[in-house]
């Protein structure tokens, strides 16, 4: 029902901006890595014309990482980019007053070889484990906390090994790491491979007592500025989702972004697909805040200040709630 009354509300955004296609088109700017997964959205919407029935310009100003788009929004160079709520929490503590709207649940996982003899996230005792991102990635984080409950010290009991997440990939597939965990799109190139899933990051957030599948990563903005683009946001949001329906129900839709995803074969391609659907976020807005202030007080005792900064709490403004049918 909620998948239903999304779609038919963004059909409705989109069908009611038909009528003022003779206005000149407002501009958003979108900051967005050139093969990152928003990109393939973006191409979706290009192709289908999606920016142009909704009355949108949609500007990408292009990043060579993440930390790139931080600085953009800050400089006032982009309007939107794609980060997690943790970091957007933290900013509005530190009193910038940005605000996060779910873009995808599409999360990370351990994964090991098929023919190991890992069975059990407690069975990675010991092992030499691949951690992508660092000793504060909230994944990380977020796993030694699920497995301290059944007495496992991760840390301290097992071989991290940090790095990027492309290396950590590569040394995986070549059998130097007993396990990895990793964001989700290295994992589907490896489940391509023959690698299996241990557990998925959203079997760890369960057994700390979120309720769902939590959208981590989503658009963000500044707040003035969306307090005074409503319907430019909302516009946008509705062309993003009309693109998720499209990636959802479209098998063809993905050959034709193929080359921009630069999977290596079609079993890699139809790893990234699934994974990709998965996590298109289908709860309400109140049931990711919820689940996101479980696991804020998780962080906070984990990753304390260098990751959230002075707040023990998630800051009550960070989740954008302005969009209809949320």
């Amino acid at each position: 029902m909620i998948i239903s009354v999304r779609t038919v509300l963004a059909a409705a955004v989109l069908a009611v901006m038909q009528f003022g296609i003779s206005c000149s088109a407002e501009t958003i700017r979108v900051a967005a890595q050139k093969t990152g997964t928003l990109a393939w959205e973006l191409a979706v919407i290009r192709s289908h014309g999606l920016d142009k029935k909704a009355n949108l310009l949609i500007d990408v100003v292009e990043l060579a990482s993440p930390e790139a788009g931080k600085i953009a929004l800050r400089s006032g160079t982009a309007d939107v980019m794609v980060s997690d709520w943790p970091w957007v929490s933290r900013e509005r503590s530190l009193g910038a007053k940005l605000q996060f709207y779910p873009y995808s649940s599409a999360l990370g996982a351990v994964m090991v070889p098929d023919s190991s003899p890992v069975k059990t996230l407690t069975d990675l005792k010991g092992r030499k484990l691949a951690i992508a991102g660092g000793a504060i990635d909230k994944n990380w984080l977020l796993l030694q906390a699920a497995l301290k409950q059944d007495g496992v010290d991760l840390k301290s009991q097992s071989t991290i090994v940090y790095g990027a997440p492309s290396l950590l990939a590569a040394k995986t597939l070549d059998g130097e790491m007993d396990a990895m965990l990793n964001y989700w799109n290295f994992c589907a190139a490896l489940e391509a491979k023959g690698f299996r899933r241990l557990a998925g990051m959203e079997d760890v957030l369960k057994k700390l007592g979120g309720k769902g599948r939590i959208a981590m990563i989503g658009y963000v903005f500044d707040e003035g500025w969306a307090n005074s683009n409503k319907d430019l946001v909302a516009r946008f949001i509705a062309v993003t989702r009309a693109a998720k329906d499209i990636l959802a129900t479209s098998d063809a839709e993905w050959d034709a972004i193929a080359p921009l995803i630069g999977a290596q074969d079609a079993a890699t391609l139809h790893a990234y697909r699934d994974r990709y659907r998965e996590g298109i976020p289908r709860r309400p807005i109140a049931d990711e805040e919820a689940d996101a202030r479980v696991l804020y007080r998780v962080l906070v005792q984990l990753g304390g200040r260098d990751l959230v900064g002075t707040a023990t709490e998630l800051d009550p403004g960070t989740f954008y709630q302005a969009i209809p049918g949320d």
